[in-house]
């Protein structure tokens, strides 16, 4: 039987954060289970001119996503699926401007319940930052 030896503390913040993406993007394959899919089409919509049908568009968020989470939970290329979190995270900040009726009661200091969902999501910018600056460790745990 395999036991966990070591999981060092970069590696908890990852996992943590893995587990979020893999939550959230796993919502995403289902219809209107994710509190977070109609504004994600209508974002995704907007960034890309329409080009990408709602129906593939929240697919390929939930791939995105979910994959982010994967790889950080086994901490595989940490470091550019940082990058790439980094770069996806930002984008859900998009809605704050765009989308200001649904984002503030009272702008700029007031949100609604859906600002505040993307506004907590500066909790794991700080967490992408402060993983990318640790040094990579191969090593995801060790077992016996």
């Amino acid at each position: 039987m395999a036991i966990i030896r070591q999981i060092k503390s970069n590696h908890i913040l990852a996992i943590t954060v893995g587990i979020v993406y893999v939550w959230f993007g796993t919502l995403k394959f289902f219809p209107l289970l994710s509190p977070a899919e109609s504004l994600a089409k209508n974002t995704i919509d907007f960034i890309t001119f329409g080009l990408i049908p709602s129906e593939i568009s929240i697919i390929l968020l939930a791939t995105l996503e979910t994959s982010i989470g994967l790889l950080l939970i086994m901490n595989i290329y940490r470091k550019k699926v940082l990058i790439i979190a980094f770069v996806h995270i930002i984008l859900t900040f998009v809605p704050l401007f765009i989308f200001t009726e649904d984002s503030f009661m009272v702008l700029p200091f007031s949100f609604t319940l859906l600002g505040q969902y993307i506004f907590k999501n500066i909790i794991i910018i700080g967490a992408i930052i402060t993983l990318y600056k640790l040094p990579e460790n191969r090593t995801f745990f060790r077992l016996n």
